[in-house]
């Protein structure tokens, strides 16, 4: 029986296949965590000094294969049996095997959420075009979601790809119409603007960046135009919380920024798996 077949038709080899492909995946996501970003500056110098007439900076190769992942306190290369996603940290104690440096628990963390994702996934929605492509949407948000962490930041290099890839699987109705994909885009980009600005135009503030209008409007694209107003809803009552939380208990000064993408990233995990359900309930709440 081809390979494929057998994961249409065997759940357990599906779910299986999915958690390591998971976990593989989580490794590599934590190397775009790390340099896009860095990336996305070395980018930048560059357009900025060709802007001002300059000479370009130069900037060692930094990209997604080049250099190779070292530890960065004593510079040991990480070999390959170093890098088995989350089976490594354990085996290494969580410590560099050079010079025994503490190695962060959130690699192995983003490691283990994206294959029990996965996971998840490949349970619920079985061996369809479904899993494939929301196993794609969820590898994008997870990234997105600890860039937005660390940087305040949700690169176009990935939401925009997101947005056009959610209208192209609905061409053939993958989610919802075309049509219904079409306008979710375009209302989940408008609204999120058009609350920007009146935030803006009210307080001189700026209340969120342009790249939570696109991660919307990619929600749009995916699943409709009825989908937003529960994700909106869902991650403002999550963002609120959060944000409160944070200044009530741990002190957190009010004047910083809280980065806005992970409660939405949260909010469409939501959607995805009870939006049905919730949207059952609140409306029978109402009937």
């Amino acid at each position: 029986m081809p390979f494929i077949e057998l994961l249409q038709s065997n759940t357990v080899a599906l779910v299986a296949t999915v958690l390591v492909l998971g976990l593989l995946v989580g490794s590599f996501l934590n190397v775009v965590i790390y340099r896009l970003p860095v990336m996305m500056q070395n980018a930048w110098a560059r357009e900025a000094a060709e802007m001002a007439d300059e000479a370009e900076p130069e900037l060692p190769r930094f990209d997604l294969i080049k250099p190779d992942s070292t530890c960065p306190s004593c510079g040991h290369l990480i070999r390959a049996w170093e890098n088995i996603p989350v089976v490594s940290y354990l085996a290494l104690g969580g410590k560099c095997s050079q010079c025994k440096t503490r190695i962060s628990p959130r690699y192995p963390i983003v490691e283990l959420i994206t294959g029990l994702l996965s996971l998840a996934v490949a349970w619920h929605f079985g061996g369809t075009l479904h899993t494939v492509a929301l196993l794609v949407f969820f590898w994008a948000l997870i990234a997105l979601t600890m860039i937005d962490v660390d940087h305040q930041l949700l690169p176009d290099s990935i939401t925009l790809p997101l947005l056009w890839l959610g209208l192209l699987l609905n061409l053939g109705g993958t989610f919802v119409p075309l049509e219904q994909a079409v306008v979710g885009a375009v209302a989940g980009y408008l609204s999120l603007w058009s609350i920007y600005w009146a935030f803006k135009l009210l307080t001189g503030k700026e209340g969120m960046g342009y790249g939570d209008f696109k991660l919307f409007a990619a929600f749009g694209a995916w699943f409709g135009w009825a989908s937003l107003p529960l994700i909106i809803l869902l991650s403002s009552l999550v963002g609120a919380v959060v944000g409160i939380a944070l200044i009530a208990i741990m002190g957190r000064d009010r004047q910083i920024p809280i980065p806005f993408g992970p409660y939405l990233c949260g909010a469409a995990l939501v959607y995805v798996f009870w939006g049905g359900a919730i949207t059952n309930w609140y409306l029978g709440s109402f009937a």
